[in-house]
């Protein structure tokens, strides 16, 4: 199955694709509109108008993928902070490589008398 081109997409053509694959979703689960609406605490009339194309609430989607149990495609919406390489070694450099005392201590002597 092809991807979708979203940025070549109008806004009303984006809604109704999204509107498709959660009806797709719904009829693979083999669940009714009523009971999505139901599971959902909406009327069975928004889960029709939704899946027919019409823009719906952010909070009703929510409504609805919490319905189908169809969270993990909110993952897309998670940032990822990457580190690029060169910064990934410095960091790695800055890490201590073995045990012992910091360089920046001073180191007291003891006095002893030296009787040579």
């Amino acid at each position: 199955m092809a991807k979708n081109n979203w940025a070549a997409m109008a806004d009303p053509e984006i809604v109704r694709e999204i509107c498709r694959n959660i009806k797709k979703m719904r009829i693979n689960k083999n669940i009714s509109q009523q009971e999505v609406a139901d599971i959902a605490g909406l009327d069975r009339t928004t889960i029709s108008r939704m899946e027919s194309g019409r823009a719906v609430t952010l909070l009703t989607l929510v409504q609805v993928l919490r319905a189908l149990d169809k969270f993990d495609i909110l993952d897309a919406f998670e940032v990822q902070s990457f580190l690029s390489p060169i910064k990934l070694l410095k960091e790695e450099e800055k890490k201590r490589k073995r045990a012992g005392k910091s360089k920046n201590v001073v180191r007291e002597v003891p006095k002893e008398d030296y009787n040579w």
